[in-house]
């Protein structure tokens, strides 16, 4: 009786999406207990290769589960078909929420220009790596290959996702400088023999690798350390391919959740819900959409900001009007807004003066064992939630030079927009670039205003004020 009831809920929830507009891929739809839904949020995926840190992972958030502390009641699966998993106890009501939801999920993955490169096949993809994986553990043994994983795992958001970009090694061929060789006041002497002087002679320069700071850390290891065997290519590049399709995810997490919440509450509104069921949706979506005092809520920022295009552009100002705005254009535009945008533009282009005012966002500071209010000016609260959303929210570190010093040592560059790293953090993953790359490490940032560089010689961690 339940599952024609939820096979019934289906099936109307789909038709309602279809008919507001959402354009998502066929959905396949799996009920599964709390153990399984926990593996597959630590793991990310249904099918991923085995890891210690993904076990980890799966304790800390079951235990929450089972001390009640939280509580997941989906995930979704951004390929084509589109997976969604449902917790088995969550009751008719929650199902038919969460359908909605990961419904106008799917609508993002496949709309949302910042996965118009993902591949749509990365379930299948997972888990001809995990068995590639398990097969270099026979080879090579489980500690050597676990080992080696540690290391890439430790770098492994330092990609660059561009959505259009030069392969590297064509990038480094085209920059190969030219110079012409200098010539001295006797060269008409070699060439009086010639009627007609010849072309310029030139040289190569010794090129620099790579010609330009690469933001790539994983695929300028592929390319360029002389370190690494062929099976340990072949991980980093899974590992790589993997984390390009995590990417996107990551650059439009408050887009996606506000929208997939700004579309459940429409849809849910279309349902014919009894007194009972409206006051358990209404608890549960309250629960969702609550914000925080110290924190941003993803799906509430992302709502409200939805929601004012929607309402601004339904009803524009005569400013906005003379730059072609129609009324009524407001669900028009969000749709253009869900396509086009990533959290850095989203909340750069429309979390506007009177949006930050009227939901009283601020800065907050930690002073002793206090915190406190630093800042409610609406620039500052923009420009804050803005740097946390730039790289996905990771330090931002090129390769400078992959031949520093002429020695082959690697000299990383940490782009300081005023946040610093975290020194013990920093302290351990240099072990990991030097295992990776097989000679000395340098990375150059900033601490107390300060530049240093920090090196790796493969037995100790040096520091040195530039």
């Amino acid at each position: 009786m339940e599952q024609m009831a939820l096979t019934k809920a289906i099936q109307e929830i789909t038709e309602i999406a279809k008919s507001f507009g959402l354009d998502f891929y066929p959905m396949r739809y799996e009920i599964c207990p709390a153990d399984i839904i926990y593996t597959f949020g630590a793991y990310g995926m249904p099918t991923r290769f085995s890891h210690w840190s993904f076990g980890k992972q799966f304790h800390r958030m079951k235990l929450q589960y089972d001390l009640g502390l939280s509580q997941i009641y989906e995930l979704v699966i951004n390929s084509n078909p589109c997976y969604a998993f449902l917790l088995d106890s969550n009751t008719l009501v929650q199902n038919k929420l969460i359908i909605a939801h990961v419904l106008a999920h799917c609508d993002f993955f496949k709309n949302n220009v910042r996965f118009s490169n993902t591949r749509r096949d990365m379930v299948e993809s997972m888990t001809a790596t995990a068995e590639r994986i398990v097969q270099y553990e026979l080879i090579y043994g489980k500690d050597e290959v676990e080992k080696f994983i540690d290391a890439v795992l430790a770098i492994q958001e330092h990609i660059d996702p561009s959505i259009i970009r030069t392969d590297l090694e064509e990038e480094e061929e085209q920059t190969i400088e030219r110079i012409e060789k200098k010539k001295t006041p006797y060269d008409d002497l070699w060439e009086m023999d010639y009627k007609k002087k010849s072309e310029p002679s030139f040289e190569n320069k010794r090129k620099k690798i790579p010609p330009a700071p690469e933001k790539d850390l994983l695929l300028f290891l592929l390319h360029h350390s002389t370190e690494l065997e062929e099976w340990q290519r072949d991980i980093l590049t899974m590992i790589r391919e993997e984390m390009l399709y995590f990417w996107p995810q990551m650059e439009t997490k408050i887009m996606n959740e506000g929208w997939a919440t700004y579309w459940h509450q429409r849809i849910m509104r279309e349902l014919d819900l009894s007194s009972d069921e409206t006051i358990e949706y209404s608890k549960l979506n309250a629960n969702v959409i609550q914000p925080s005092r110290t924190s941003i809520n993803p799906y509430y920022l992302g709502l409200k900001i939805f929601e004012d295009i929607e309402r601004r552009y339904d009803h524009p100002t005569e400013e906005m009007k003379e730059f072609g705005v129609k009324p009524g254009s407001g669900r028009e535009k969000i749709f253009e807004v869900r396509e086009m945008d990533s959290d850095i533009s989203f909340i750069r282009n429309y979390l506007t003066k009177e949006l930050i005012q009227s939901e009283d966002l601020y800065v907050f500071e930690k002073r002793g064992s206090q915190y406190t209010i630093s800042d409610k000016d609406f620039e500052e609260v923009r420009n804050r939630l803005i740097a946390q959303r730039v790289n996905g929210g990771f330090p931002y570190i090129v390769v400078h030079d992959g031949d520093y010093v002429r020695n082959g040592e690697l000299y990383l560059v940490h782009k300081y927009e005023e946040t610093e790293l975290d020194i013990p953090y920093l302290e351990n993953v240099l072990p990991y670039i030097h295992q990776l790359w097989g000679r000395i490490v340098h990375l150059e940032t900033y601490i107390e205003n300060k530049q240093i560089i920090f090196s790796y010689d493969g037995k100790k961690v040096h520091r040195r004020y530039a």
